[in-house]
């Protein structure tokens, strides 16, 4: 009998795969449309061989696919879930930081606090 990953590891692995800021940027940028290598190498601003290593790790968790055109290979998501789950972060991230803001404006209108004085020194034990 085969057995299968539980469903808590395969999302692991699933969210260790967009675990990349690159990876990330290209998910993006399919999100809005289909791009030409050529076209995601002036946005992502990295080297060549590094965009073809995250879109080998992509294409491996199928969550792009490739198309030949002419001497151009073109890119798309597999999933339009996946432009779906990179909003619903953005809007995470969006509270989550925004939360902090608000934070730091409250600590900055509280104004400076008074440095705590310091305690009588400890008295030394046996053996100091």
């Amino acid at each position: 009998m085969t057995r299968t990953a539980p469903l808590y590891q395969l999302k692991a692995e699933f969210f260790k795969t967009l675990g990349h800021p690159v990876r990330i940027r290209v998910l993006e940028l399919l999100s809005r449309r289909e791009h030409a290598v050529s076209e995601m190498l002036a946005e992502v601003a990295v080297e060549p061989a590094h965009l073809s290593q995250q879109l080998a790790v992509l294409r491996r968790a199928n969550l792009v696919v490739a198309r030949r055109e002419g001497s151009a290979v073109h890119y798309a998501l597999t999933d339009p879930r996946v432009a779906e789950l990179l909003a619903v972060a953005r809007a995470i991230l969006s509270g989550v930081l925004a939360g902090q803001a608000e934070l730091l404006a409250d600590l900055r209108a509280a104004g400076p606090q008074p440095s705590p004085t310091p305690g009588p020194e400890p008295e030394p034990g046996p053996g100091r």
